[in-house]
């Protein structure tokens, strides 16, 4: 069986509980649907362009993962493997070659082109991670796409390190032409959680307000191109999003369903701190992975090493394990 691709990007050591704390929000009703803007056509990225963006197809639809940064955990069993030992955590990555003290994360939103229309799939850390992330900006630039073109963002959840990328450090909308898609239950709440999180959610949530478009968490989003799946417990309305090109070209965006191409796999029952249910979260996880195995299909993890794609593929003993293209 394949084994894991390690990363190739360094990322910086921050502290995932301040990082994720500070992205922890769902929000309240607010019928808010806008239609996308139409934008100007974003001229296509040169290739190769540079170590932030990896461009790559689904079927006809140009795509590209997006580096907006990365974080490292300690193996101590505050975030993986909660409830275990930092042994039993430690087994588990030395069996797959990996070190063993800590736990690297990268964040890469997903861009997609669809003829005029642009697709952004969550929006990075934005000022929530300081240094170690919110360089979305620049990978989208490298790409060949400016914050004007995009007209459809379409967020799996809303931590901080999927929303905190809508708005620029002042404050105002980073994508301004963009109608702004969230599942209802996660918009309720997100602005539930805003009004006790202080000024900057408070602010984030004022200012996205008037772009959001909320959906049901099974709904098609565009028609043949982009469906919502509910995979609720990380949030109560985490979704992903399969994306369609026709002729059977698909790829899942899973979201934070799973976080580490080891651990999240091989030991999806295993828990992490900040599912907010974690019964839940670990059999929607395991309900996926498994799902992914029988159908072969492609994913894109947004917490994987660099570019996030691949499969997931199960051994003759049964095991799964992510191949990263």
């Amino acid at each position: 069986m394949s084994h894991v691709r390690k990363a190739a990007l360094p990322l910086l050591v921050v502290a995932l509980g301040a990082a994720l704390a500070a992205c922890s929000r769902n929000e309240q009703a607010a019928d808010a649907a806008t239609t996308p803007v139409a934008a100007p056509e974003a001229t296509p990225a040169a290739e190769p362009a540079g170590d932030n963006v990896h461009a790559f197809q689904i079927g006809t639809l140009q795509a590209a993962a997006l580096r907006d940064g990365g974080m490292s955990v300690p193996n101590d069993n505050n975030v993986f493997g909660v409830g275990l030992t930092p042994d039993e955590v430690a087994g588990v990555l030395a069996a797959a070659g990996l070190e063993t003290d800590q736990l690297h994360l990268s964040v890469q939103p997903l861009l997609v082109r669809d003829g005029e229309r642009v697709y952004l799939f969550d929006t990075g850390a934005g000022g929530n991670m300081g240094d170690s992330a919110g360089k979305l900006g620049a990978a989208l630039q490298a790409a060949g796409v400016e914050p004007a073109q995009v007209t459809d963002v379409f967020i799996s959840h809303a931590h901080g390190d999927h929303v905190g990328g809508l708005v620029d450090a002042a404050g105002a909308l980073a994508f301004p032409n963009a109608a702004i898609h969230i599942s209802q239950p996660e918009w309720e709440d997100l602005q539930a959680q805003a009004s006790g999180e202080g000024a900057a959610m408070a602010g984030l949530v004022a200012a996205i307000t008037p772009k959001v478009s909320t959906f049901a968490p099974d709904a098609e989003l565009v028609a043949g191109r982009v469906q919502s799946l509910p995979t609720p417990g990380h949030t109560p309305g985490h979704v992903a999003f399969r994306i369609s090109a026709g002729e059977g070209e698909t790829l899942l965006y899973v979201g934070d369903q799973v976080h580490h191409p080891v651990i999240s796999v091989q030991r999806p029952q295993w828990t992490i701190r900040f599912d907010r249910d974690p019964a839940a979260g670990a059999a929607q996880r395991a309900r996926t992975l498994e799902a992914a195995a029988d159908s072969g299909e492609r994913l894109y993890s947004v917490h994987f090493p660099f570019p996030g794609l691949g499969r997931i593929e199960r051994g003759s003993d049964g095991q799964l394990a992510w191949v990263a293209e």
